[in-house]
């Protein structure tokens, strides 16, 4: 099995929406240095346009690129059947070229409930399509990245001879990473993914996800050992389990707009000690993940970062 690769951040672009009228971009870029300078091996953004609203993702991440050097620069989740695949296709090749070749893109089809079928419907995409789009927008991607001049004719997108004036800088375009924990979202995974990024509920789902994925994979006829495994997970590391439990259920039942109950056990978080985080995230590491992406689920994220960075990193065995 491949080692452990990384640990990633994702930069709290809908917290600083939340906050204010005027969010405060400075203190983004401010933490996606901080991120950096600490040793992360990723920043990373989410993206919804109504749904939940932040601040736009390729945008944010074009001004990243300007502000570090090292760190690998991804989507998590990316909504692409909102957007229009030649646009986007350009879009994502010039922020591949703005970064130096550091973009990861992490893509999903959006979760079905009320405020996203609004999104879709208010953004022009029907929502019955959202799945079709999304498997047509991938598959034009890699063509418009890769081949001269594209002609084609799918069931929601028509190219005439189109030949995309830019080119990522990474060969055939950013690695695609795909979101997602049931069956036709494992065989999307094992058609057009180069990488899996799940956010699951425990370690435990996580090892049992994988192994829904290894055997869909054999009867597919495709080896999911080839893709790259992340998961993505929320925080909160502080030895005041109390206080601790008090900010990541505020900072939760904010974010979702949903009961902190309703949200245990379907999204991946850990509260409390550094023993206790650093026991989560190994779970995760023994599970098979490769990459770990952490968003802090609490009010000072420049600290979370520093107990992360300084206390949990280090005790967390990778081989």
């Amino acid at each position: 099995m491949p080692s452990f690769a990384s640990f990633g951040y994702l930069l709290p672009t809908r917290e600083v929406v939340m906050a204010s009228a005027t969010p405060d971009f400075a203190q983004i870029v401010a933490l996606a240095e901080h991120a950096e300078a600490c040793g992360f091996d990723s920043v990373w953004v989410g993206d919804s346009v109504l749904a939940r609203p932040r601040l736009e993702a390729l945008t944010t991440l074009a001004a990243v690129a300007t502000r570090t050097k090292r760190v690998r620069l991804g989507t998590g989740i990316f909504i692409a059947a909102l957007r229009q695949p030649v646009v986007l296709a350009n879009e994502l090749a010039n922020l591949d070229i703005i970064s130096g070749g550091r973009l990861t893109l992490g893509l999903g089809v959006a979760t079905k409930n009320d405020a996203t079928l609004r999104e879709f419907a208010n953004c022009g995409v029907p929502s019955t399509e959202r799945v079709g789009r999304f498997d047509e927008t991938i598959e034009l991607l890699r063509r418009l990245w890769r081949e001269p001049e594209v002609t084609h004719t799918g069931k929601y997108f028509k190219l005439d001879a189109v030949r995309l004036g830019l080119k990522p800088v990474q060969p055939g375009g950013p690695p695609i990473w795909l979101a997602g924990h049931v069956e036709n979202a494992f065989r999307r995974v094992l058609r057009l993914g180069d990488g899996w990024l799940p956010n699951a509920g425990t370690p435990a789902a996580y090892k049992d996800y994988w192994s829904q994925l290894l055997a869909i994979g054999r009867s597919m006829g495709r080896d999911a050992n080839t893709l790259h495994r992340c998961v993505y997970t929320t925080l909160h590391i502080n030895d005041d389990e109390a206080q601790d439990e008090r900010e990541i259920i505020a900072f939760m039942s904010n974010y979702y707009g949903l009961p902190f109950d309703k949200m245990i056990g379907r999204h991946g978080m850990c509260w409390g000690s550094v023993a206790k985080c650093t026991e989560w995230l190994r779970a995760f590491i023994d599970a098979g993940a490769q990459t770990i992406v952490v968003r802090f689920g609490g009010p000072d994220q420049r600290a979370q970062m520093d107990r992360f960075t300084g206390l949990i990193r280090p005790a967390v065995t990778v081989s």
